[in-house]
């Protein structure tokens, strides 16, 4: 039966040679990912640049990367010819290496693990779990995360391993780089996830994955490039913080020379949408009205799903800034 459907499609789709093939399965985020932007796609896209939807685009960068939920909705949606995606979190651009070079050792990989955790009994899945958290933790921390190497499959499928198994999904280091984020009680986690893994395996043929630091997108920018930025998220509170997911700070000198960058590449015509907290949730507090005056700057509500404590999730305001 199911073989009949497929072929049936296929059949369809030879009668449309151009139509674009790569929207049939929309890749979306492999990990769940602090301050990630499934939940405000809508009223991101509201906000696109005309000039994306012109096809005047060509080129997008994100120097944040993080879970990639825009990245994806754009590149489903629009022709793109070439993407520069930077990250300082080495893991994550180990494992999107893997999944753009390797894509097919790490679904077996993760196969294997999946089968392994789900047959094992609620105790003996906890001593998997952090047996796992323990070899996790004695890669190199300090890997050149732009020196590709087969070897990083495992290490990759470790990344998807504990994210879809610990507490809420959350990612979280200590001060020495650690992974500390303790089991989750999920009955029946999907760790392997093979049809958006190769979604996204596609999607990433036409990207530059690089472990770099956020300036570096001033060397690709021109009148044809969209730039979207999601740093880590100035705190909001004197008991938030979003920088908890990495062990680099990015206090309001990094906010700062951020914004000096968002500028400079204003100048060399890029179009830029930049995420971040709203200040004013709890305090009078105009930082980022005042660090990007003169910019369009909108609030939206969000809903903050990753939180230690369930009753501190819930609606928040986050702000957009735009330079078109």
């Amino acid at each position: 039966m199911i073989n009949d459907i497929n072929s049936q499609i296929t059949k369809q789709l030879s009668l449309f040679p151009n139509y674009p093939q790569k929207q049939l399965i929309k890749p979306s985020p492999v990990l769940k990912w602090a301050g990630g932007k499934t939940q405000l796609l809508s009223e991101i896209q509201q906000r696109y640049p005309t000039q994306l939807r012109q096809g005047k685009i060509t080129t997008y960068l994100e120097p944040f990367f993080g879970g990639g939920a825009v990245f994806f909705d754009v590149y489903s949606q629009f022709h793109l010819k070439k993407a520069y995606l930077f990250d300082k979190n080495p893991e994550l651009i180990i494992l999107y290496k893997v999944i753009q070079n390797h894509v097919d050792d790490l679904i077996n990989q993760l196969s294997i693990l999946e089968k392994a955790y789900l047959s094992l009994t609620p105790e003996k899945r906890s001593d998997f779990y952090y047996q796992t958290r323990k070899i996790y933790n004695t890669f190199d921390k300090n890997i050149d995360g732009n020196n590709y190497t087969k070897d990083w499959v495992e290490r990759a499928a470790y990344t998807i391993f504990l994210n879809k198994t610990c507490f809420n999904g959350l990612y979280r280091v200590n001060s020495k780089g650690n992974f500390n984020v303790p089991i989750g009680r999920h009955k029946n986690p999907r760790i392997l996830h093979e049809t958006n893994l190769k979604a996204v395996n596609k999607a990433f043929k036409i990207a530059e994955i690089q472990h770099k630091n956020f300036a570096e997108v001033l060397n690709y920018v021109d009148e044809s490039t969209f730039i979207y930025y999601d740093p880590p998220y100035r705190p909001i509170s004197q008991t938030a913080s979003f920088n908890a997911y990495s062990s680099l700070d990015f206090n309001d000198d990094e906010q700062r020379r951020l914004k000096d960058i968002f500028i400079i590449a204003s100048k060399q015509g890029a179009l830029q949408m930049l995420s971040n907290s709203d200040p004013t949730n709890y305090v009078d507090d105009p930082f980022f009205d005042e660090l990007y005056k003169g910019f369009n700057i909108t609030r939206i509500d969000a809903t903050r799903m990753i939180n230690s404590k369930g009753n501190s999730r819930g609606k928040i305001r986050e702000i957009l800034i735009i330079n078109y």
